[in-house]
């Protein structure tokens, strides 16, 4: 372990005020505001987020890996490192959720191969760790009552379409984060925002993110369908959970317009975005608009 790791984690287990919270590489980046805004919206509600001292990538890898061992050291670093620090984790990123979450099911099922891992990385972890999603935070910390009793900007009248994708809810049975044909938990944190949230059949499935770089025509197939889907059920706005969704579903529209003329594009905004701004801390966003 590096002794930067060591002094920042002392000073972490003198402040237990909040939460700790792993933000990942694309949130440092092209995502963010995704990560500002919510930062700003849980120190807002008394849950403020303490990033993970030294992280690394988590490799965002796990969908894609097969039976690779060595696919998993860099979550299960993260996960190890974690737990030395409390009992939970929070993040935010889809595919971190995604990878985090089912690297630890996978730590707690397979104890042979989780020594082996452990010897690599250099760390004892069982996989007791929780890793929860920043929405869940809000759901089973906070509470939507709290959040919408704290909502000094109501964006009332803003027809919001909520975006899940695939990295949120599936596999169900290894992330358990919502009903993976009848997803809820987005949509009612933006009903509490006073947003009306728009149903339409495409919120659950895939924008083709995968296949942006090999598969370009069927990413943009993919994204068209969700986009198309949305419009035609009256939204104001299409609002994402996922870097890699949000990057689909704003790059592909100019495709999508040239294919569907009828289609006038759609703002693309990260669920984040609108929170800080009802609760009023949207000035936090660096001064990027909505």
């Amino acid at each position: 372990m590096s002794r930067a790791f060591q002094l920042a984690g002392d000073d972490y287990l003198m402040d237990r005020r909040g939460y700790l919270y792993f933000p990942g590489c694309t949130l440092s980046t092209k995502a963010r505001s995704l990560d500002v805004a919510a930062r700003a919206a849980a120190s807002s509600l008394g849950v403020p987020l303490q990033e993970l001292p030294d992280w690394t990538c988590c490799g965002a890898t796990f969908p894609l890996a097969v039976d690779n061992l060595m696919a998993l050291a860099g979550p299960a670093r993260i996960l190890a490192d974690a737990r030395l620090l409390g009992a939970e984790l929070v993040t935010l990123c889809a595919a971190c959720y995604n990878v985090l979450q089912r690297t630890n099911r996978w730590l707690q099922a397979q104890p042979e191969k989780r020594d082996t891992l452990n010897y690599f990385i250099e760390r004892d972890y069982r996989g007791d760790l929780r890793v929860m999603h920043y929405l869940e935070l809000l759901r089973d910390v906070v509470g939507f009552e709290t959040v919408a009793a704290r909502v000094v900007r109501p964006l009332a009248g803003l027809r919001v379409a909520p975006y899940y994708g695939c990295l949120l809810l599936r596999p169900p049975a290894e992330l358990g984060l919502d009903d993976p044909e009848r997803p809820a938990l987005l949509g009612r944190l933006l009903a509490s925002l006073g947003c009306q949230v728009v149903e339409y059949p495409m919120a659950a499935e895939c924008c083709g993110s995968y296949l942006a770089v090999s598969t370009p025509e069927a990413a943009a197939d993919c994204t068209a369908n969700v986009l198309l889907s949305a419009a035609r059920a009256g939204t104001d706005c299409v609002v994402a959970a996922c870097p890699l969704c949000h990057f689909n579903l704003s790059t592909w529209q100019d495709s999508v317009k040239q294919r569907h003329p009828s289609f006038g594009g759609l703002p693309v905004y990260y669920f984040t975005e609108l929170l800080a701004l009802a609760l009023g801390v949207g000035d936090e966003l660096e001064g990027q608009s909505l």
